[in-house]
């Protein structure tokens, strides 16, 4: 059994005061914004060009932020910024001046006087998930439920088992979902298939560091508490995102060699072990990054 979460309405634990000179922090959102850049670079140049991609579009669509917001540094919480006040950030929401002449500050507690409901969630969410230990008997069949008995598919590639072949996969396999916002994509013949049952009210008491799609989300959390969260750690969550995803289309059913990218066959017993590999190294690198995120955040880890 885990400890009930610490209410977002508790105190911060104390943090050291950190200062950033201005040298200092110039050079780290000029570092951030190159590493922004290079992270988006091909999905700016096919949105210009009006070009789909059925892997990686997903980051942007899904996850509905702009390359822009990627772009955007900021030295998280409790950080304090020298020579800021002519900086176009200093009209930014949520920065104020801080103690030393000319500086800037995030304000947290005014964010968390109008988004405290949210945040709370997002804590339990980061803490709650962190210290429970990971499933790794899934498969990525969650992909496969989105298909189950289903002639409309989401994507236009062709599927490497076909319909029957894929329905066969399913059938010969106990799904054990346990992330909500991909359930909720199941087909209807594939719910009751499902060993649990998520909800959105349950997604605390729920999400487990094993779970790719939590994995991904680690990065919606990061950018839902914008500048309390240093924007290497935004980079990092967004490399995470885009590295599962990855595997998420690589151990799906649809066959994406067309776009260079070899599958992982989890019907296979090669295959499921390849997916559970990798899907270890990517629970150990969400919980660091929810671990990072609480202790830039709160000043503690999960």
């Amino acid at each position: 059994m885990h400890s009930p979460a610490r209410s977002v309405a508790t105190a911060p634990a104390t943090r050291l005061p950190t200062r950033l000179d201005g040298a200092e922090w110039r050079a780290r959102a000029a570092a951030h914004a190159e590493r922004a850049d290079a992270l988006t670079t091909e999905h700016r140049v096919r949105a210009s060009r009006g070009e789909k991609h059925p892997i990686w579009d997903f980051l942007f669509t899904y996850y509905s932020y702009k390359p822009a917001v990627l772009r955007r540094w900021h030295p998280g919480a409790g950080v304090e910024i020298e020579d800021a006040a002519h900086e176009p950030r200093a009209r930014w929401r949520w920065y104020v001046p801080g103690d030393a002449a000319g500086s800037l500050v995030v304000d947290g507690g005014a964010m968390e006087r109008e988004k405290g409901g949210s945040l709370a969630t997002i804590e339990r969410i980061l803490r709650q998930t962190a210290a429970r230990p990971g499933s790794f008997g899934c498969f990525g069949l969650h992909e496969w439920a989105m298909l189950y008995r289903q002639d409309q598919h989401r994507h236009t590639a062709p599927l490497r088992l076909g319909q029957t072949g894929t329905d066969t996969v399913v059938e010969g396999h106990e799904l054990r979902c346990t992330h909500f916002d991909a359930f909720r994509f199941f087909t209807p013949e594939a719910v009751p298939r499902n060993r649990e049952r998520p909800s959105r009210e349950a997604q605390p008491a729920m999400e487990q560091p094993g779970c790719l799609h939590a994995g991904m989300d680690v990065y919606k959390w990061a950018v839902k508490l914008g500048p309390l969260v240093p924007g290497e750690v935004l980079l990092d969550s967004f490399a995470l995102a885009r590295d599962i995803r990855l595997l998420d289309m690589q151990a799906s059913p649809y066959d994406m060699t067309a776009w260079g990218v070899e599958p992982v066959a989890i019907e296979t017993t090669d295959g499921k072990a390849e997916y559970v590999r990798r899907q270890r190294a990517f629970a150990e690198r969400s919980n660091e990054l929810r671990r990072r995120i609480l202790t830039a955040w709160r000043g503690e880890p999960g």
